[in-house]
């Protein structure tokens, strides 16, 4: 199948210990750019997410955002520092004796003291985190992919119309070519006529001169390339995968072809079906640049 590279996936996970929200969208990008946007606190699994990432994604600048909300955060552990209160007490002993006034530390004065009590986090079950968090930005990716696809599938018809009108304007171009060789070559025995008047015109020397006008303007190895290029360009359609890369060079192929076209057209019709030509495969590249 054909994925755009233009896509948006969101899922949410919540219980009693914690709320994750993920958010994932896309625009065009040549290579996979990823921006994960994240609270400091689960800034520890960005190389998990972005290696988890890479399963689903292939190309495209991609932001990645993440909520989320720890109710746990309550849950503090009050710490007592006994060696800072220690050395706070033999400081303040010191200094009485020092200046010979009286020691009146209290327990609640010293306990007042910066360190000698601090409140700290609760440990982090860190593999429980992942595991939830590692579910929702599956989820998350997992309809972000499911809206590439449906894109793509509607980029992959609309891709297979303008290479059906393709094949249309090629057909013209090789139903027109002997066309124009036989207009030439009663032009060219019309002018001879004209200048010759009653004198015998030499065939030999006419037809010589049509083939080299013919081989001039033949754009034979052009058209089998075209019709290649634009089966080609529907098979891979049709196999899918991340495809766009390849697309893009073939495109740059046919229109290759058609500029070659256009400057061997040596008649206004084969001009205007070139130029016609040359516009939609600069549609199709266009369309292309959204495919993975």
């Amino acid at each position: 199948m054909i994925k755009s590279m233009t896509g948006f996936g969101r899922a949410e996970y919540s219980d009693e210990k914690r709320r994750i929200t993920v958010e994932i969208k896309a625009v065009n990008h040549r290579y996979l750019d990823c921006s994960i946007k994240m609270p400091k606190k689960l800034s520890f699994f960005e190389a998990s997410i972005r290696t988890l990432l890479k399963d689903y994604i292939q190309r495209g600048k991609v932001d990645v955002f993440i909520t989320y909300e720890d109710y746990t955060e309550n849950n503090l552990n009050l710490k007592y520092n006994r060696d800072m209160a220690r050395a706070y007490y033999s400081y303040l002993k010191e200094m009485a004796e020092e200046f010979g006034i009286e020691n009146d530390v209290r327990v609640s004065t010293l306990s007042r003291y910066p360190e000698v009590f601090s409140l700290e986090d609760a440990d982090v079950d860190e593999d429980e985190i992942w595991s939830d968090l590692d579910k929702v930005i599956r989820e998350a990716a997992t309809h972000f992919v499911d809206a590439r696809i449906t894109e793509g599938e509607n980029l992959k018809r609309d891709l297979c119309d303008k290479l059906d009108t393709m094949l249309t304007y090629v057909a013209d171009i090789e139903k027109r070519a002997p066309q124009i060789i036989e207009e030439y070559k009663a032009s060219l025995c019309e002018k001879v006529a004209d200048l010759l008047a009653d004198s015998k015109i030499d065939e030999t020397r006419i037809l010589g001169e049509v083939t080299l006008y013919a081989d001039k303007i033949c754009v034979d190895e052009e058209i089998v390339r075209l019709r290649s290029h634009i089966g080609t360009t529907k098979e891979i359609l049709e196999t899918g995968g991340s495809v766009g890369r390849k697309l893009d060079f073939i495109a740059q192929e046919m229109n290759r072809e058609a500029n070659t076209i256009l400057s061997k057209a040596n008649d206004l019709a084969t001009s205007d079906i070139a130029i016609n030509l040359k516009t939609d495969i600069e549609k199709v590249r266009e369309q292309i640049q959204n495919i993975e």
